[in-house]
């Protein structure tokens, strides 16, 4: 609970920029989500979508939200996981994307011991 004015106003419009920061990160997620998701089923569909997630991204950069370097690693991937399901397309197999962080092997987790 804030003591004086001023803090109480610092609250109220931190609440504020909050509610709109998450508003921008959300937007920006859901572009890259459907991006991701058409690829996967049509890398063409992938490429469509691509300027409408990197747009969401370079505006979270813009305005704050997110840093710069990570617009730029976000747009990267993204890019990267397209070209991935292109080639494999192109080969003819069934690819899947790979997962943002993969899984420690079984037995390699933190705090295990051999």
């Amino acid at each position: 609970m804030p003591n004086t004015r001023s803090a109480a106003k610092r609250l109220r419009q931190s609440i504020r920029r909050r509610q709109h920061n998450l508003a921008i990160k959300s937007a920006m997620r859901t572009a890259i989500r459907k991006c991701q998701r058409a690829a996967v089923q049509q890398v063409e569909e992938g490429w469509k979508l691509y300027p409408l997630a990197q747009k969401a991204i370079d505006k979270a950069a813009r305005k704050g939200v997110i840093h710069p370097n990570q617009a730029a690693r976000r747009k990267s991937r993204l890019v990267a996981m397209l070209r991935r399901l292109e080639a494999a397309r192109a080969q003819g197999a069934a690819a899947q994307p790979a997962p943002a962080s993969p899984a420690p092997a079984e037995g390699q987790g933190a705090g295990q011991t051999a």
